[in-house]
């Protein structure tokens, strides 16, 4: 099933300010939130949904994204925010602070009530490229990297912070002419988690952190354009901490230029160089393409700069509307190094009829044959 479209999803059009989305998922958290709707799955999939869409919408960045590739900007990887898999304490980690005083101050473990949370400690992102061919574009692929990124090394255990007794926060009073006034700050020693580090294994550095090669596998959709990023969530550096989130593995994809074919979108262009007695003559050809090889016939009396198209032949769209031509543009090859008999054949059918320039018989002019590739 096709995912719903961002926009649709909060009500809002493409040309909308950044102030008018925010304003848009403000009044559809509230209304789906599950404080309003205890119990209720389709209201919670709806305040998923909702956050999903403000994440990616928000991101001028992920916005721009979208807007050009729409989902298929986020595939390639596993859960996190622009690619699914939205779970509660993501969002309110996140955006809770989109709510204000709409349900009594901070989020906690159920979701509001006035308590104060834990902040959840996010990992650091990791980025690679991952160079592709024109083949793997075209079919889609898997790719397996090796990825050094920090965990938690085990035996890792935590208390709770003694500064803030686990509530993350530390509360100041400071007076004013207006009288005494109370202010929570993030705790400085924790850092908002609540807990701190109990007991480690010697390998580990201070906060429990150890280094690991991990093999990712990255599913990298078909029709991807160099300066793509892809997002597999969670495979990032891992944080301190038993409520901490891992970040993401962003990939940044990169085309290997094939020796022969050139790429213009979704579609590939070739320069077919055939010689001049297969113009006149006519003949057959076998041509590899992207996806594998396929047999093409030349007429007879074929023109340099004939361009003949393969329909569907090119590569598939990221934004899913198609597949591309491939398209052949015939070259004939002018011999230049001729034996005495040749060159004398040449001298005799100089003034032949046969051999006199008639653009009439051609089949097409240069603008009519470009018009024919875009229709």
């Amino acid at each position: 099933m096709a995912k719903q479209d961002y926009y649709e999803i909060l009500g809002v059009s493409k040309s909308a300010t950044p102030a008018e989305i925010k304003k848009a998922y403000r009044k559809m958290a509230i209304k789906y939130h599950p404080d309003k709707n205890p119990g209720d799955n389709a209201a919670e999939e709806q305040f998923k949904k909702a956050a999903e869409a403000y994440e990616v919408l928000s991101d001028q960045d992920k916005k721009a994204r979208y807007d050009q590739f729409g989902h298929a900007a986020f595939e390639g990887g596993q859960g996190g925010f622009g690619g699914g898999g939205m779970n509660m304490e993501d969002i309110f980690s996140q955006f809770g602070d989109i709510f204000g005083g709409a349900f009594g101050g901070a989020f906690g473990g159920g979701f509001g009530g006035g308590t104060q949370r834990r902040a959840r400690v996010k990992g650091s992102n990791l980025r690679i490229r991952v160079k592709l061919t024109l083949s793997e574009i075209a079919q889609g692929t898997e790719k397996k990297v090796k990825v050094r990124r920090k965990v938690q090394a085990e035996g890792v255990t935590y208390k709770t912070c003694s500064t803030c007794q686990g509530s993350g926060q530390q509360m100041r009073v400071t007076n004013t002419i207006l009288g005494r006034m109370q202010t929570a700050t993030t705790c400085s020693t924790c850092h908002g988690a609540g807990e701190i580090i109990d007991k480690k294994p010697a390998n580990a550095d201070p906060q429990g952190m150890i280094v690991k090669e991990e093999t990712v596998s990255i599913n990298v959709p078909q029709g991807v354009t160099e300066g793509v990023q892809l997002k597999v969530g969670g495979k990032g550096n891992e944080a301190p901490g038993k409520h901490s989130i891992p970040g993401d593995l962003l990939v940044l994809i990169e085309e290997i230029p094939h020796k022969t074919l050139k790429r213009e979108g979704s579609n590939i262009h070739y320069d077919l160089y055939i010689n001049f007695s297969e113009a006149v003559l006519g003949t057959s050809k076998e041509i590899e393409t992207v996806t594998g090889k396929v047999k093409i016939k030349i007429d007879a009396g074929t023109q340099s700069g004939k361009i003949l198209r393969l329909k569907g032949k090119g590569l598939p769209s990221i934004e899913r509307y198609g597949t591309g031509d491939f398209l052949i543009h015939i070259n004939v090859w002018t011999p230049q190094h001729l034996s005495k008999e040749q060159k004398q054949f040449f001298e005799k059918m100089e003034k032949d009829e046969n051999f006199i320039p008639d653009p009439k018989q051609s089949d097409k002019s240069f603008f009519e044959k470009v018009k024919d590739m875009f229709s």
